[in-house]
């Protein structure tokens, strides 16, 4: 169960990372004006994603694959 979280802690730091520089490349180096509010949108959405990874983690086993929705 411990390696299940440790994986998922660096699965998470890596998401956070390529988000983040996508998101700097696409406003400082391409210069494409995005608005604070998708951004933040945009993390929003990521932390929900993050939320439901963890709580499959949990409750599924330890297995770590991305959430299933609707049927197995």
């Amino acid at each position: 169960m411990i390696e299940s979280v440790i994986m998922f802690l660096i699965y998470v730091c890596l998401l956070a990372i390529v988000i983040y520089a996508v998101v700097y490349v696409l406003r400082d180096v391409i210069g494409l004006p995005i608005p604070a509010k998708i951004i933040q949108i945009l993390w929003v959405i990521v932390a929900l994603l993050v939320l439901l990874w963890l709580v499959q983690l949990i409750l599924g086993g330890g297995g770590l694959s991305l959430p299933r929705f609707g049927r197995p």
